[in-house]
């Protein structure tokens, strides 16, 4: 007779990974359930920050201007395919829209209780990896080359200090007494102080997923597209033959939304694209922390492969070919804030962040499928709020008393 475990976890990514150690750690009998080995999509390839202090999601500009820039298709933030336009509209209009600031602030205030969880659930799960190793408890910061972006945070610095986070504005002196190594003319930055940065996303999904077995989790090759529903719970195949469970996480990223259509669901999900690549600094150039170029659009992170180099967003179809671009143009604005040399790998790596038109992850129960939850569309915050959702729904599953409230992040909200 086949064994009938309590949770199936979809997706070995850091909200996958995250559910089924937490869900382990609470007692239950967990198969954790990937096409690849943990940490090696969309976790492996982020800029590696943890900020439990952030407000605004990445939006869409409003302005004319500003829109007319990005669609000549040669801005170093964004990039799109033409082909991929017809397929992306409705969702790039509704991205628009919760673009505009009253909504952003909205989705400000929403997500504050889940950021709020979001260092302190990582640090838990750090302590029960021993991946100590990997974190940086120094912050990040956010700079700015023109005084009128730097002026324009003021508004969110304010509702930053009404939440209690505790970020700083910093002048261009104040900036490099912290990373010496920077260079050129820029207006200053913010200190998120709050924030845990890492040196190796992928390493950090890996240490959780080894901690997951370590105490009986068992992980298993297996293709999540055969999920079907049976009697008592669900089954998926596996390379080691089918897994039942009576309840199942779809916690797949981009790919959740193809396997959710099979139950019925339809989710606005489109995929983020990002690229990386590490390089070698010049001579003895060091930076301590991560650094977001804002005004251009892109991530200098200190890793241990070397420092990578995060771009923006990509709209594309997810399994189009990758068109790197973003790394070269990011490439030749960085060499003016940071003396980077040779690269270390051949080509860039690209990822897919799932992402919703108003930047909330779907996360909570399926309104119409008793035992199947939702886990993904974190966009660019799953490496941040994965230990907080796998916490969420390790809770959930048990029907124990809930400390986040999962209601605005409902897949039927739209």
């Amino acid at each position: 007779m086949t064994d009938i475990h309590d949770v199936i976890v979809l997706g070995a990514g850091m909200v996958g990974v995250s559910t089924a150690l937490h869900a382990r750690m609470r007692g239950l009998n967990v198969v954790l359930v990937d096409r690849r080995q943990p940490g090696e999509e969309t976790s492996y390839g982020n800029s590696g920050v943890i900020d439990g202090g952030n407000l605004y999601p990445v939006a869409m500009p409003r302005d004319v201007p500003t829109l007319f820039q990005h669609a000549l298709n040669r801005q170093t933030a964004s990039h799109y395919h033409v082909g991929a336009l017809p397929k992306v509209a409705r969702w790039m209009f509704d991205y628009w829209r919760w673009s505009a600031p009253a909504k952003l602030e909205e989705t400000a205030r929403v997500m504050r209780p889940f950021f709020a969880q979001a260092v302190e659930t990582h640090r838990e799960l750090m302590a029960v990896a021993g991946a100590e190793r990997y974190f940086r408890q120094t912050g990040w910061l956010e700079l700015y080359r023109r005084p009128e972006s730097l002026a324009a945070q003021d508004r969110r610095l304010a509702l930053a200090r009404e939440f209690g986070i505790d970020n700083v504005k910093l002048t261009h002196d104040e900036t490099l007494e912290l990373e010496p190594h920077l260079k050129g003319a820029f207006a200053g930055s913010i200190w998120c102080k709050g924030a845990d940065t890492v040196s190796n996303p992928g390493g950090v999904t890996k240490a959780y997923a080894e901690a997951y077995v370590s105490r009986g989790g068992r992980f298993v090759i297996g293709d999540a597209m055969t999920l079907e529903k049976v009697a008592g719970g669900y089954r998926v195949q596996t390379a080691d033959g089918p897994v039942t469970a009576r309840q199942v996480v779809v916690a797949l990223g981009i790919w959740s939304k193809a396997l959710v259509a099979k139950f019925g669901y339809s989710v606005p999900l489109s995929a983020k694209r990002g690229y990386h690549r590490h390089y070698k600094p010049a001579g003895n150039a060091f930076l301590n922390r991560q650094v977001c170029d804002e005004d251009v659009g892109y991530v200098l992170c200190p890793m241990e492969q070397g420092i990578r180099l995060t771009t923006g967003v990509e709209i594309a179809l997810p399994d189009a070919p990758a068109t790197p671009v973003q790394v070269e143009r990011a490439f030749a604005h960085a060499k003016d804030l940071f003396d980077l040399g040779e690269p270390v790998e051949a080509e860039p790596w690209m990822g897919r962040r799932p992402a919703t038109p108003d930047s909330r992850p779907v996360v909570g129960p399926a309104p119409r499928h008793e035992g199947l939850w939702f886990a993904f569309g974190h966009g660019h915050w799953g490496f941040t709020l994965g230990p907080a959702t796998g916490k969420a729904l390790a809770i959930a599953m048990q029907g124990a008393p809930q400390p986040l409230d999962l209601s605005p992040y409902r897949i039927d909200r739209w």
